[in-house]
């Protein structure tokens, strides 16, 4: 059996070092995606989105493994796009007006019937609330910049406007959404040590 390890095929993106801004050329990438609104604490739609998300991710997983070519892979973590409206909502403590896309990324040689195969188990099996918002589509951010950050996810602001002065500098200009990759569960890992890489695409 095949056995792929994509956070090592992607290292650039996946494995940045800790404290360093560094510019990626992010390819097109597959992902399951769910979009919605609201704080991300309390809204439960968040969490269902998350949920149906994972549900299909470990479906996928196991149903290649047991494929008549059989791959095995590690389900990658869970991501989150982030906007507003207004971008001064950021700056204030009601997320109430945030929006985002939560999401995984799937392993490039995944197909639509297989994606549709996980679904119809998944809707047997647990029927999560937001499994019908979820969506299969490619997303390509191209140039960014990125960089690993360690602590809550209250106190990332700095961080940010440090990728926002780096863009600046380099002469370019934000473009797209903020990215964050999740790489700690935050149910079992202190906020201080929580993990996250950050990603602004650039143009």
């Amino acid at each position: 059996m095949q056995k792929l390890d994509l956070k090592k095929q992607w290292k650039h993106l996946y494995q940045p070092r800790a404290g360093s801004i560094t510019a990626v050329d992010v390819p097109p990438l597959i992902y399951l995606m769910v979009d919605g609104e609201g704080d991300p604490n309390t809204s439960p739609a968040f969490q269902q989105a998350v949920e149906a998300l994972y549900a299909l991710s470990y479906t996928l997983k196991f149903s290649l493994k047991k494929g008549p070519q059989p791959v095995d892979y590690g389900v990658m973590p869970l991501e989150g796009l982030w906007w507003a409206d207004d971008c001064r909502v950021f700056h204030q403590t009601d997320k109430s007006q945030w929006k985002w896309t939560a999401m995984i990324l799937q392993p490039e040689f995944v197909n639509r019937a297989q994606v549709e195969a996980a679904f119809a188990e998944v809707r047997r099996k647990k029927n999560p609330a937001a499994l019908d918002k979820v969506r299969f589509e490619t997303l390509e951010e191209g140039s960014s910049v990125q960089v690993l950050y360690t602590g809550p996810f209250s106190a990332e602001g700095p961080t940010i406007q440090r990728l926002h002065d780096f863009i600046h500098a380099s002469g370019k200009q934000l473009h797209g959404k903020h990215h964050e990759i999740y790489l700690s569960d935050p149910r079992r890992t202190a906020p201080e040590k929580l993990k996250t890489i950050l990603r602004q695409p650039m143009r």
